[in-house]
Parts: C-alpha cells; sequence; structure tokens
C-alpha cells in the first residue's frame, strides 16, 4: 500500500474511537497485532489493546484525538497531538469525577496489507492522574516549605 493509504486507515483507527464505533475502530487491527505501550512490562496481544481501549472507551466519552503532526514513513505513522475527554464511568477503580481531561500522546502505528499490526502508545499518565485530583504535586509556594523541612530533619532531636 501507498504511505498516504496507510495514513488514512491508522487516522480513520482513531476517528473511529472517538465517534464510539469501536467495532469499526477495531475491525481495524490485523490478527498478528501487537501494541508496546508505556507503563505496560509486556506486549499486548490485539485482545490485550481491545481490553486497554475498552478501559478508556467505558470511563471517558466525548473524546477527541487531535493530532498536531502525523508523520508518514513508508508503513510507518506517528501521530503527535492531545487526547481530550470527559471523564464519566469508572478508570482503574476511580469513580467518575465529570472532569475534562487533556494528555498528550504519542503513537507510531505499522501497517501491513490495510490493518494496523503494531503499535507503540505513549500518553502522560502522571498528567491524567492529577487531573482525576488522584496524584498531587506541590506548587511553587510550597517548595521552600518542603526544602527547609528536608534540610533540617537530619538535626533535630530524636
Amino acid at each position: 500500500m501507498l504511505p498516504q493509504e496507510n495514513k488514512a486507515i491508522v487516522l480513520e483507527f482513531y476517528q473511529a474511537f472517538d465517534n464510539r464505533n469501536i467495532d469499526k475502530a477495531f475491525a481495524l487491527l490485523a490478527s498478528n497485532f501487537v501494541a508496546h505501550m508505556a507503563g505496560v512490562s509486556e506486549p499486548l496481544n490485539g485482545e490485550g489493546f481491545k481490553e486497554f481501549g475498552m478501559a478508556f472507551y467505558l470511563a471517558f466519552t466525548n473524546s477527541e484525538h487531535k493530532f498536531d503532526q502525523v508523520i508518514v514513513e513508508e508503513d510507518k505513522i506517528v501521530t503527535c497531538g492531545t487526547f481530550t475527554a470527559t471523564h464519566l464511568g469508572n478508570f482503574q477503580g476511580i469513580p467518575p469525577t465529570g472532569k475534562q481531561i487533556q494528555l498528550s500522546i504519542m503513537h507510531i502505528d505499522r501497517v501491513e496489507n490495510g490493518k494496523i499490526v503494531e503499535h507503540w502508545g505513549q500518553g502522560d499518565a502522571l498528567g491524567l492522574m492529577q487531573q482525576l485530583g488522584i496524584v498531587f504535586i506541590p506548587g511553587f509556594t510550597l517548595v521552600p516549605h518542603i526544602m527547609k523541612n528536608l534540610l533540617t530533619k537530619p538535626f533535630k532531636k530524636r
């Protein structure tokens, strides 16, 4: 297939996900599909990737993949941008917050014979947890207090 045809297949996959046409999205995956996901120790086969995708699909609605860059190189398509959605379902034990989330994403998908056969995915998981209120990151006003505590702690009597 031509590189532009491969690009169209990959973009169709993400658009089908955003349109909540999950059957159409998963139909674009090859039977020998494998996914390499940041933070996941082992590659996922097609079924594992579908489970991963369904966790997002069920927890986040109004999703949109917006790509600032789409780079095409033969059978590989690199997409960089943002994923936005509303948290309206349970996600990894976190009850719905109703919050709008936005995270940076980068994917590399490889297409063979009109199907996506390989996926590499990187998403800002820490940013997602912060937006859902799970992870606290101290602001600049707290840094001096934290540093003072760390520096004086060894000298405190026990």
